[in-house]
C-alpha cells in the first residue's frame, strides 16, 4: 500500500488527496506535479512523479502532487481529460489560496501533462511549465501548445511509446517560434525512464533554477 497524503484539497466532487513539500531554505515559489493516466495504475507515487516533485523541491519550490479523482483516498470516479482538467484546476486553486501571488511551476507526466498543460496555458499565476513523456501520438491534440508564451520544458525518451521524438520535434519547433522553449531527450530512454530517473530530477531542477534567476533579472 502506498502511504497517504498529507492533505486533501478541495475539489468539485469533494477532495483530492495530495502531498505537500517544502524546499529548505526561502521558498521561491510553489509547482505542482500532476501525474500519468489513472487507468494505468497513475498515482501521485509514481516514480516519474515523485523524481520530478524532488526537482522542483530541489530547486526551492513548495512543491504539491496530487492524485486524481478516483485514486487513492481522492474522491469522485475517473472522466478522462475533462475531469482531469478540472481537477489540476482545483489543485492549482488550492496553491493560490495558501501562497497568494506567488509563482506556479506546472508540471505533468504522460496524462498528467495532457491534462496540465492545457489548464496551464492560459492561467495567469502559471508562470512556467514542464512536458514529461508527452504522449504526443496517444492523444494527438497537442496543438493547442502552439501560441503559448510562457517558458517550457519538454523532457523524453528517444523509445517513449506514446510519442515518437519526430512527433515532439514537431510540435516543439511550433512552440518554439513563440516562446523559450527547450527539449531534453534521453538515450535508450522509454516512457517511464527507468534507468534515468535521477536525470530526470537534475534536469527539471537545473532549468528551473535557469528560469527562476531569468525572471528575478
Amino acid at each position: 500500500m502506498y502511504p497517504k497524503g498529507n492533505l486533501m484539497l478541495p475539489a468539485s466532487h469533494g477532495e483530492l488527496e495530495a502531498i505537500l513539500k517544502e524546499p529548505k531554505g526561502d521558498a521561491k515559489g510553489v509547482a505542482l506535479v500532476c501525474h500519468p493516466h489513472p487507468l494505468g495504475g497513475g498515482t501521485m507515487h509514481n516514480k516519474v512523479v515523485f523524481r520530478a516533485a524532488a526537482g522542483l523541491v530541489d530547486a526551492g519550490l513548495i512543491t504539491l502532487r496530487f492524485n486524481f479523482r478516483g485514486v487513492g483516498a481522492s474522491t469522485g470516479t475517473h472522466n478522462e481529460i475533462e475531469g482531469g482538467k478540472e481537477d489540476v484546476r482545483d489543485a492549482l486553486n488550492y496553491l493560490k489560496q495558501n501562497y497568494p501571488g506567488e509563482p506556479i511551476t506546472l508540471a505533468g507526466f504522460s496524462f498528467g501533462t495532457r491534462t496540465g498543460m492545457e489548464v496551464g496555458y492560459d492561467d495567469t499565476d502559471v508562470v512556467r511549465l514542464i512536458s514529461i513523456g508527452t504522449p504526443v501520438d496517444k492523444y494527438g491534440d497537442f496543438k493547442f501548445l502552439i501560441g503559448v508564451k510562457k517558458p517550457i520544458l519538454f523532457v523524453h525518451g528517444d523509445q517513449d511509446e506514446f510519442g515518437s521524438v519526430e512527433s515532439l520535434q514537431k510540435l516543439v519547433v511550433e512552440v518554439s517560434k513563440h516562446t523559450d522553449t527547450k527539449l531534453i531527450i534521453f538515450e535508450s530512454c522509454g516512457h517511464f525512464f527507468d534507468d534515468h530517473l535521477n536525470e530526470l530530477r537534475d534536469a527539471i531542477r537545473d532549468w528551473t533554477v535557469e528560469q527562476i534567476e531569468k525572471a528575478g533579472k
